[in-house]
């Protein structure tokens, strides 16, 4: 279809919409959505923003030098670009570096192995930790074992290779492993805690990721094997033969501080309404952090300058690349989510909705709306904005957005989701991989487009997605 069959018929489906003026979107609206999704793929500074950070900052660790400089120069970056109000926000961070690494196997025929320290674990001593392991397939068996049981010895727990899935739902099972594996391991008295990467690649290349602080510490020595060595110990471990390992960490923590950094897009009729954008600043220290999340950056600023060259959108378009995603912490207070959430204080009543890019730079499949919104007037119109670019709507809501926008979720702030194809994500994903030659840049246009057009929509429309939301069920008495 042309853009002009297409303009023509959205206009179309405005002018007969019968929905209270609350949830209608007049064609002025819709044209204006069109035309910006329809600029994104001639023209935007997606690319140009995710090789300018990840080629002068490279891996930006939560709390490092290298994310506030990183920072600072987003900052500049958008103040470039026409944003207004640009600010850094500054909060406390526990910061972790992982310092030196290695694993090996010991015996009659020994083999290095592949192996990255999970993010915040603490050191091993300095001549490292040797020990028998007990195998484990899966977290349920870990926590079946009896307390007292690993005394001495090092816990493997294979959650098995993560398969690959166009929404990435193979994922959690094995970040939980990771999260409580180490905890676990040491109720029951184990020297160090390694598990099979979470990842859905078979390279030899391990998947870092962080564990999780429990009553303010992280007991033991924590390890990710590559998914090829993962398999070379479960092997043995079913031929019968003996597997001892020697680990190696000089991890440690250090005081630091990190920041998001935000800029608005300034609406011109109803300025107070603010729309965020979210993203992540901070990356693992393995790769460059390209997908994981310059991209995100990239995407949502993109959308939003594309948005500010077209005319001033009605409401804010907001913009927060925030900092401390990646890492756990020992109290609730160093993560960007929640640092923003605090600073806005009672402002979050303006908040109208927030969505976050944080999968990569692959194109978006499907759009999720918040619950209430879907079979409505403006997720027809959306529906109708989005299906040039190959994006369908979802008749699943969006519920939680994601880890830096969860807690303005959390505070009753809406959220919706552009679901991007994750299918090579989890190849990538916490790895030395995740560099700039990753990111296909067709693709990220089409995803930019995605954003320009619903964000545009969202805020020159009246839609109110709080008055959606379906009546609580009202207590049994």
């Amino acid at each position: 279809m042309s853009f002009n069959a297409r303009l023509m018929a959205a206009s179309a489906l405005a002018l007969g919409l019968t929905a209270t003026p609350v949830l209608a979107q007049d064609a002025k609206t819709i044209r204006a959505a069109e035309q910006v999704r329809d600029q994104a793929l001639r023209s935007n500074i997606a690319l140009d923003y995710v090789t300018q950070i990840t080629t002068r900052f490279g891996p930006r660790p939560a709390g490092s030098h290298a994310e506030q400089a990183a920072a600072d120069w987003a900052a500049d970056y958008m103040r470039a670009h026409g944003f207004q109000n640009v600010r850094i926000e500054q909060f406390p961070l526990v910061g972790w570096e992982r310092g030196e690494e290695s694993a090996e196997l010991l015996g009659a025929r020994p083999q290095k192995l592949v192996a990255a320290a999970l993010g915040h674990s603490i050191a091993t001593p300095a001549n490292g930790v040797e020990a028998d392991i007990v195998f484990f397939d899966g977290l349920d068996a870990l926590l079946a074992a009896p307390v007292g049981s690993l005394t001495g010895k090092i816990a493997v727990v294979d959650g098995g290779q993560m398969v690959r899935m166009q929404d990435g739902s193979g994922y959690g099972s094995l970040s939980r492993i990771r999260g409580l594996g180490p905890t676990e391991a040491a109720k029951r008295g184990a020297l160090a805690f390694v598990m099979r990467s979470a990842g859905s690649d078979e390279h030899r290349m391990p998947h870092t990721g962080t564990t999780r602080y429990v009553e303010g510490k992280v007991p033991l020595p924590a390890f990710a094997l590559s998914a090829p060595d993962a398999d070379q110990i479960a092997r043995l471990v079913k031929m019968g033969e003996p597997v001892r390992l020697r680990l190696k960490s000089t991890a440690h923590t250090y005081q630091t501080r990190s920041q998001n950094v935000i800029g608005d897009i300034v609406g011109a009729t109803r300025p107070d309404e603010i729309i965020v954008l979210g993203s992540h600043m901070d990356s693992w220290d393995l790769g460059t952090g390209a997908i994981d999340d310059a991209a995100g950056g990239a995407i949502t600023l993109a959308a939003a300058k594309l948005i500010a060259d077209q005319g001033r959108p009605g409401r804010t378009v907001r913009v927060v690349l925030y900092g401390s995603e990646e890492v756990a912490q020992p109290t609730d207070t160093g993560n960007g989510g929640g640092a923003y959430l605090r600073n806005i204080g009672a402002g979050v009543g303006r908040h109208v909705i927030a969505g976050e890019s944080d999968f990569g730079a692959d194109r978006i499949y499907a759009l999720k709306t918040p619950p209430g919104a879907q079979n409505t007037d403006f997720a027809r119109i959306a529906a109708r904005v989005l299906r040039p670019l190959g994006v369908l709507p979802s008749n699943e809501p969006e519920l939680h957005g994601g880890v830096d926008i969860g807690p303005l979720a959390g505070a009753g702030v809406p959220v919706f989701g552009l679901s991007q194809d994750g299918t090579r994500y989890f190849d990538l994903h916490h790895t030395a991989d995740d560099t700039l030659d990753k990111i296909d840049p067709a693709q990220m246009t089409q995803n930019v487009a995605a954003w320009a057009a619903l964000v545009r929509l969202i805020a020159d429309s009246d839609v109110d997605f709080r008055a959606m939301r379906p009546a609580a069920p009202e207590a049994a008495h």
